[in-house]
């Protein structure tokens, strides 16, 4: 009996009439389950201390690696030499499980980096911040003492529904990243899209037999995308001058020109590094991002932009904190002054996402291409190869023209040679 590998499970074939079993030759009582559906499941066979024989899986072959499964059935199996049933007491924690110890168990899971997102990398910190916040503030307050097995999809559109109409689900009012406590109708749909997450991944995991949350239905969304128009980028730009000359935050503004020149987020701009700057391929190398590693493509104009605000500072970051080693965070507050004084309103750092967008395709690009630059597309050119792909560089140089030709029109002189 041979050590089973990676090769040899992705060589057994399925039987249409029975499953079929694979051993290993290193751990007694490890296998691998292969169901006429195709799917290989790992498990461990035993018996427990009356005698009689016990099977239990620990998880899907391409969840897990075989050398992790390996891993894991010697832990069970030393459970079982110790006089355990390790599959008895899955049993026993299954019936009792309520929706706050699952919520436990997927937050706990989530930040040690054993549960991965849609994008096949472990879940990010920011995105798990923000469950935790819909979990405390939401969840549990309404469904969290409830038994996970005893829970149906009536009870999910039931917490969806107090939630949309605006009922307070936790003693504090402080605003978490969650959500507000208030609810509504946005902060109901994140919530059980949080909620049917999470469920998804314990289902893989073993731990409930089906996921109550899917199918349910939830208000749909018509809310207002904010862009600037051209008149509303002209007006910012003049209050940007006028408040630069004042004394307002220089590395503020600099963040806000940087956010409206190349579509960028917030704190991608923010946690920008000079080292990641390639001028002479009109690119930017994220490590990481939203969707993962990622090169960008930037007009000339945030290319003149980002020269001239590396040469500032000794800092590895384009847009340094006033005191420390870290980035700039304040950049909300300034642009909230200078809406003030524009009279600007709703205007957020990801308004200008939208208004690259909607001058891209008021230039007439494709949205493949807006796309491209705003690091939309999963495969392509802003994975790999972006440097030879020369529509996104005419389109970027384009847009960046043209709202730098509303919001720089009267940077000074001075200013214009420090970025050349």
């Amino acid at each position: 009996m041979t050590k089973l590998n990676k090769r040899a499970i992705d060589g057994l074939a399925p039987l249409s009439h029975r499953d079929v079993f694979a051993w290993d030759g290193e751990v007694r009582g490890f296998g691998l389950r292969v169901k006429p559906s195709g799917v290989k499941t790992y498990f461990i066979q035993y018996r427990n201390a009356d005698g009689r024989t016990r099977r239990m899986a620990i998880g899907k072959h391409g969840i897990l690696t075989t050398d992790e499964a390996r891993d894991l059935a010697r832990q069970r199996l030393g459970e079982v030499s110790k006089g355990e049933d390790p599959s008895a007491k899955r049993r026993a924690a299954r019936s009792g499980m309520t929706v706050s110890d699952i919520c436990d168990w997927y937050l706990t899971e989530a930040r040690a980096g054993r549960l991965l997102g849609r994008n096949r990398r472990p879940i990010k910190e920011s995105t798990l911040d923000g469950d935790e916040g819909r979990i405390n503030i939401h969840i549990k307050p309404l469904l969290g003492a409830q038994p996970i097995r005893g829970i149906i999809l009536a009870d999910v559109e039931r917490l969806h529904a107090k939630i949309a109409g605006g009922r307070s689900t936790a003693k504090s009012r402080k605003r978490d990243r969650g959500g507000q406590t208030r609810g509504g109708a946005g902060v109901a749909s994140r919530t059980v899209s949080t909620l049917r997450s999470l469920l998804g991944h314990a289902k893989r995991f073993g731990l409930i037999e089906a996921n109550p949350a899917l199918g349910v239905r939830v208000i749909a969304s018509n809310k207002k995308v904010r862009r600037l128009s051209r008149n509303e980028l002209a007006r910012l730009g003049s209050t940007m001058e006028r408040m630069e000359a004042e004394g307002e935050h220089p590395t503020g503004l600099a963040a806000i020109r940087t956010m409206l020149l190349t579509g960028f987020r917030k704190m991608e701009v923010l946690g920008m590094q000079r080292a990641w700057i390639h001028a002479n391929e009109h690119s930017v190398f994220f490590p990481d991002t939203k969707a993962g590693q990622q090169v960008r493509v930037i007009g000339q104009a945030a290319i003149d932009l980002l020269v001239g605000q590396a040469a500032r500072d000794s800092s590895p970051f384009l847009f340094p904190a006033d005191s420390g080693d870290g980035h700039f965070i304040g950049v909300v507050r300034v642009l909230d002054r200078i809406c003030a004084r524009t009279r600007l309103d709703g205007v957020t750092p990801h308004v200008f996402l939208h208004t690259f967008a909607s001058i891209a395709a008021e230039l007439g690009f494709s949205e493949l291409t807006i796309a491209g630059l705003l690091g939309h597309a999963s495969r392509g050119v802003t994975q790999r190869y972006v440097h030879l792909d020369r529509s996104l560089v005419l389109c970027a140089d384009r847009v960046a023209a043209e709202i730098a030709r509303l919001v720089l029109a009267n940077v000074s002189t001075d200013q214009r040679d420090a970025a050349e």
